[in-house]
């Protein structure tokens, strides 16, 4: 079906009843939250609307709702959220528990980030040594964690998205081990505060599988975490729409999900479309974009805004 183009949310506000809401470029930047986000957010609870998030998050779901307010927004006005990152812990704990992991992680600064995840996982252990290792888990993307604590950066990854002179070579190895990959967090790019895209763990799990290793991975697009939310909210299918910035998570996996989708301009995709923040690109500019990867949205939004 041909989709719709929208000025804000207000123009569809009335077709649903739930909204499925991602976190990095729709509602925030990491830093704060997004011009009109936050009182899009108070406009739709004053209207009764049951509002969850769905985030390729490798943070559990209690972190992610712990650091809304920091960002403008009050928890109380959402049902809660489903984060790749539970449910990777939840799948961890049962399949690894206590095992050896090549980690792939944030730095020193996340060190509770880090510690915490292990821990919730069974107490899974950080090893350098992949024949040592029972599998990969792919956590972040900026050091290798060792036994005791010490770093391997990852030589810029996350700014550049070269993989040649530490993550490949690692990738290799295991791949060579067979050994399976867990992804809490499968999304490929995200947009920084300060307006650049940083490259996320996705890119290195789709790597993995190129290589001929085996990946788990957690999160948007699989249509189990959108069900997740829709049992959540508590509401038929048909009142419930996913509000998204990236094709090929938020949008695909509404599609598979059998979820109605609101696609954000303003996220991931802006600089492939070359609209100026907040303003909607041309239709063409629209079809080509949709028709590049396969997704088509159910609408179009410059900015999750009323």
């Amino acid at each position: 079906m041909p989709y719709q183009t929208n000025a804000s949310i207000e123009e569809i506000v009335d077709l649903y009843d739930g909204f499925i809401l991602d976190q990095f470029g729709v509602l925030h930047n990491g830093a704060h939250g997004l011009e009109g986000a936050p009182e899009c957010v108070k406009a739709l609870h004053a209207k009764g609307k049951k509002l969850i998030i769905l985030s390729n998050s490798s943070s559990p779901s209690a972190a992610a709702i712990a650091k809304l307010p920091k960002l403008g927004y009050d928890p109380s006005m959402l049902v809660g959220a489903v984060t790749s990152g539970q449910e990777a812990i939840k799948y961890l704990a049962e399949t690894y528990p206590g095992k050896k992991a090549i980690f792939f992680t944030w730095d020193k600064t996340h060190h509770t980030t880090q510690q915490g995840f292990l821990e919730k996982c069974g107490g899974i252990q950080p090893t350098n040594s992949v024949e040592e290792a029972d599998f990969v888990l792919l956590h972040g993307v900026q050091v290798l964690l060792g036994p005791n604590g010490d770093e391997t950066s990852l030589d810029g990854y996350m700014q550049t998205g070269d993989m040649s002179s530490v993550i490949e070579p690692m990738l290799k190895k295991c791949a060579a081990r067979n050994l399976p990959m867990v992804c809490a967090n499968p999304d490929f790019i995200m947009v920084r505060p300060d307006g650049t895209n940083a490259h996320m763990p996705g890119k290195l799990a789709k790597k993995y599988e190129e290589l001929g290793g085996s990946c788990t991975s957690f999160g948007k697009p699989h249509a189990a975490h959108f069900e997740a939310c829709v049992r959540e909210i508590g509401l038929p299918k048909d009142k419930v729409v996913h509000v998204g910035d990236s094709l090929h998570h938020d949008i695909a996996g509404a599609n598979a999900a059998g979820i109605a989708s609101v696609f954000v301009v303003g996220g991931v995709h802006r600089e492939e479309v070359g609209s100026k923040l907040g303003e909607m690109p041309p239709r063409d500019k629209l079809d080509e974009l949709f028709a590049q990867h396969s997704q088509t949205p159910t609408h179009v939004v410059p900015m999750f805004r009323m």
